[in-house]
């Protein structure tokens, strides 16, 4: 019988680096999970590196959990890549078709993303993706894959994702020194839907939002395809040290008291309600309210919620996605939170969790895994069609770039 073969991922949190382990079944093409591996992010800030040591031990933790588990050594990983350094574009390339019967071939599409590509950006700043939103062959518009037709111009409209990059450096030294090589670094906008949405919902229109622990990334598909990402700078994170600021608490309590008694649905909560401190924390031995607390940890989500929609305003979709909104990450176990998102976005609204893949169910059917799984999803269809891509980023090969693009837009036709 043939090695099956094993892929992995690692996602690198602000709160926790986890990495998934599974192999490829060759009949439906889905992930089989064998192992999965989670340590502290130690090191890592907001999708930057802020002590090289400290992550290089956190990552090492997180593949060795996994590969006990999975009892496979683990010797490449598609790594997510985060934090509001990742910036968002929209770009078009147009070129000339000079072929005989004027037919449109793939080194065509190859020619009309490089000619996409081609904007100014600060020098400091490195191109991770380039995504086809759809295609313009003459006057037909909204083509998704033009290959095989017939015309005189070409023109694509294009999303593009940059990333900083001296982290991008950093985050690839990081994973080198772990002992592990990259497949490919990927950006986790993109990424967690991957795990998430439904071609369905993708069709209608839906909104993906990911609450991580220092940011929260936006994604929004229309017609089967990426219309929109963002990263909005309020998450987890900023909801703890809301809190310690509000309540005169530590961090650690701060978290605690989050985790054990936050709701974002204060009008629920009795007015006498009362949390003591003491019980969990020896520095922190006041009594409060929970109704207090419950208000401060509604005020931020508000916030994130408003930010969101502001997003969606940017691209006219405020309120117009029929599949709504789909809410996934660490951020998104706090009880109340659904009711606030559905009457700040004014859309339905859902938790989403993993779906697209076998094996340790139990494990990961957590909505913070989405990240993982969908890195893992990723690299299951699309392994070496970008392998290194994210290696050597000033110097992309968008032959390699447009095959991953490619299978990535069939992937999405029903």
């Amino acid at each position: 019988m043939a090695r099956q073969r094993i892929i992995a991922s690692i996602d690198l949190g602000n709160a926790k680096i986890r990495t998934v382990v599974g192999t490829i079944d060759e009949k439906t093409g889905l992930p089989l999970i064998i192992g999965v591996g989670i340590s502290p992010a130690h090191g890592l800030r907001r999708g930057m590196v802020i002590d090289v040591e400290e992550a290089i031990n956190c990552i090492s933790a997180s593949l060795e959990d996994a590969e006990r588990m999975a009892g496979e050594p683990i010797h490449h990983v598609f790594v997510g890549i985060g934090g509001t350094h990742i910036e968002s574009s929209n770009s078009k390339g147009v070129i000339a078709i000079s072929h005989p019967n004027n037919e449109i071939l793939e080194q065509d599409i190859d020619r009309v993303l490089e000619a996409a590509q081609a904007v100014s950006i600060p020098s400091n700043r490195s191109i991770l993706r380039i995504i086809p939103k759809s295609f313009t062959v003459d006057e037909q518009r909204g083509i998704k894959y033009p290959v095989g037709m017939s015309g005189i111009r070409l023109e694509v409209d294009a999303h593009i994702l940059t990333g900083l990059s001296p982290a991008i450096k950093n985050l690839e030294k990081c994973i080198l020194q772990a002992g592990v090589d990259i497949n490919d670094l990927i950006p986790s906008v993109i990424a967690a839907p991957e795990a998430i949405l439904s071609k369905r919902q993708k069709e209608l229109g839906v909104v993906h939002i990911d609450i991580g622990h220092g940011g929260t990334s936006v994604a929004v598909y229309e017609e089967g395809t990426l219309l929109h990402t963002a990263i909005v700078p309020v998450g987890g994170e900023s909801v703890t040290n809301d809190i310690a600021i509000g309540l005169r608490t530590a961090i650690d309590t701060a978290e605690k008291v989050k985790i054990e008694y936050g709701t974002c649905m204060p009008d629920d909560i009795p007015d006498r309600e009362i949390i003591d401190l003491s019980l969990m924390s020896k520095t922190d031995l006041q009594q409060i309210p929970r109704k207090h607390l419950s208000e401060i940890i509604q005020a931020r989500y508000h916030e994130l919620f408003m930010l969101v929609k502001e997003e969606l305003k940017a691209v006219h979709r405020d309120g117009m996605l029929p599949a709504g909104a789909v809410l996934t990450g660490g951020g998104v176990k706090i009880p109340g939170i659904i009711d606030l998102a559905r009457e700040t976005l004014n859309l339905p609204v859902q938790i989403g969790f993993p779906q697209n893949f076998e094996g340790v169910v139990d494990k990961i059917d957590d909505p913070s895994y989405a990240t993982a799984i969908g890195l893992l999803i990723w690299g299951s269809r699309f392994e070496g069609a970008g392998r290194g891509l994210g290696l050597d980023l000033k110097n992309i090969d968008f032959s390699k770039a447009f095959n991953q693009a490619k299978s990535w837009v069939k992937s999405l036709l029903p």
